[in-house]
């Protein structure tokens, strides 16, 4: 799709788009174009373009977890009616940034539930009315605050709130019997993160979250992440979860020296690499230690 019209018919924001650097891009459209496989006890995986999709097919009914674009939404609706013609149950949103909500409106008239965290819900709307994308929004009609619990089948699928991160409204999915994790964007897998400081995203309270998800998970869950900078690796295991808390303590850390030391953002913002940090990449460095300074320095 040209960059003109991948603008023109999407309503990620603006930050959202800076996720998409050249190289990682052109790996999504490598080939194959797209990813679509199974994981574990007929939980799944798809991605295309945007944030990575999630999705389930028991006996009972279909559940897919984000949405990324339209084109990719309509793409994944598609492979999975030719795997079952049961009714899609369930839409999850992990949050509400548009490379995993735009693709809603494609659900519209395929499945009538749609849940969120009631903070994701929240910046989904005022971004569409800010952008003036009402009409191409399909919003949850059903949110929660702390958890929330569901039975489609013989798969109970939980979503928890472990406060302030990515955003303030960041939710994790767990599909519980086959033990998989949807981290949404709190993990960026060896990736330099998005921290959205516009919807309440924190820094300091980010590695917090991820230390709630070593005590409610295992090392038998399996992780999908929102993004990797190998777009082969959005999938993986608790010692990634730990990577990427350490890079937010270090982000953090980083950020906090160099404000004690009098330094400017602008002197912060010449680092090429984060001190202890040897595995992150991508072109977004300079997007963390920005909102870290707004946020630390008050």
């Amino acid at each position: 799709m040209e960059r003109r019209n991948f603008l023109r018919n999407t309503a990620i924001t603006a930050a959202s788009l800076a996720l998409f650097n050249k190289k990682s891009f052109a790996g999504m459209l490598a080939d194959p174009s797209y990813q679509f496989k199974t994981l574990r006890n007929n939980v799944g995986i798809f991605a295309e373009q945007g944030g990575t999709i999630a999705w389930m097919i028991n006996k009972e009914g279909i559940v897919v977890v984000d949405a990324e674009f339209p084109d990719q939404a309509t793409h994944l609706i598609g492979l999975l009616k030719k795997q079952s013609d049961l009714p899609f149950e369930w839409l999850i949103n992990t949050h509400h940034h548009g490379d995993h909500t735009s693709g809603n409106i494609s659900f519209k008239g395929v499945v009538s539930k749609v849940a969120a965290h009631e903070n994701s819900l929240a910046n989904q709307t005022t971004v569409a009315i800010k952008q003036k994308t009402e009409d191409k929004q399909y919003y949850p009609n059903t949110t929660f605050k702390d958890t929330w619990k569901i039975k489609v089948g013989d798969e109970h699928i939980k979503a928890y709130y472990f406060g302030r991160g990515h955003t303030n409204g960041d939710a994790m999915i767990h599909f519980e019997n086959a033990n998989i994790v949807h981290t949404g964007d709190l993990v960026f897998n060896r990736r330099y993160p998005f921290v959205d400081n516009s919807a309440g995203a924190s820094v300091k309270h980010w590695p917090v979250a991820l230390e709630h998800v070593r005590k409610q998970f295992d090392k038998d869950t399996i992780f999908v992440f929102g993004h990797a900078f190998d777009p082969q690796k959005v999938v993986g295991t608790m010692d990634d979860v730990i990577a990427m808390q350490n890079f937010m303590e270090k982000l953090e850390d980083y950020v906090v020296t160099g404000i004690n030391a009098g330094k400017t953002k602008d002197e912060l913002l010449q680092a090429t690499v984060i001190p202890g940090i040897t595995d992150w990449q991508g072109d977004g460095i300079q997007r963390g230690i920005t909102a870290a300074y707004e946020e630390l320095k008050g």
